[in-house]
């Protein structure tokens, strides 16, 4: 029976083993990384970007979602403070997601950290967390293998369709449904994560009031509501450590 690299001790194959387990892990998610960069460069034609102003937010933030936030800002005249906070609360989870992946990969090399941090997406950090879960003690070098693995094709891709999106602008059919395909993929990575009455109760909390509050000028109902689902999860969770708490008494 042919061994792994885990097994064999290689360090070198051990890398180059978890990079392609990582792109290939990565690979089903440009499904979406495509259609959700064309939307992104469509949306900025349509509002008025060049493609090289297109280009440089697409590169520069590499953030689809808060991009896509600060472009409607924009086109609606929204102050410049109100597109910096809703755009910085959109990619706050970036910051949650670094704080996770810390205790595996804080011991690298500061360039390789630096790079990682770059190209932070939400598929690259569900993907690379449950690996490193299940491979707690692999080498950091093996666990940021992984990590570059899984990004190798779809920040490449994003760009491309970025710069696709933004060259035929207007052209591209509404029909197509390009935004949708954004939605799917966080659906697709979160909706399984959701488990346990705190994080259930802070999604129905933080839904409903981005419903109710959709009428609130500038997107500022999403933040609003997306604090009080923090707030609804943390009370259950408070509320349920006291109950087991008071059982056990």
């Amino acid at each position: 029976m042919t061994q792994s690299p885990h097994q064999t001790g290689d360090a070198s194959a051990l890398i180059r083993w978890t990079f392609w387990n990582g792109f290939r892990a990565g690979l089903p998610f440009n499904a979406a990384v495509v259609p959700f960069g064309l939307l992104f460069g469509v949306v900025a034609a349509d509002a008025g970007f060049d493609i090289l102003q297109a280009m440089a937010m697409s590169i520069l933030v590499l953030a689809g979602a808060s991009s896509l936030t600060a472009i409607e800002l924009l086109t609606q005249q929204a102050p410049v403070f109100i597109v910096l906070l809703t755009a910085a609360a959109v990619n706050l989870r970036m910051a949650m997601y670094s704080a996770s992946l810390a205790p595996h990969i804080s011991s690298g090399p500061l360039w390789q950290r630096a790079l990682a941090a770059y190209l932070m997406v939400d598929h690259a950090y569900a993907l690379s967390i449950v690996e490193y879960e299940a491979r707690p003690d692999a080498p950091v070098r093996a666990k940021l293998g992984y990590y570059m693995g899984v990004v190798a094709a779809s920040v490449p891709l994003w760009y491309v369709a970025c710069l696709i999106g933004a060259m035929v602008g207007a052209q591209m059919p509404a029909s197509l449904g390009l935004d949708f395909a954004g939605v799917v993929m966080f659906v697709s990575l979160f909706a399984p994560s959701v488990r346990g009455l705190p994080k259930v109760v802070a999604m129905l909390v933080a839904v409903t009031g981005s419903l109710l509050l959709a009428w609130i000028p500038y997107s500022l109902g999403v933040l609003i509501a997306a604090s009080f689902g923090m707030i609804a999860g943390a009370l259950c969770e408070g509320a349920l450590k006291r109950r087991q708490a008071g059982s056990q008494a």
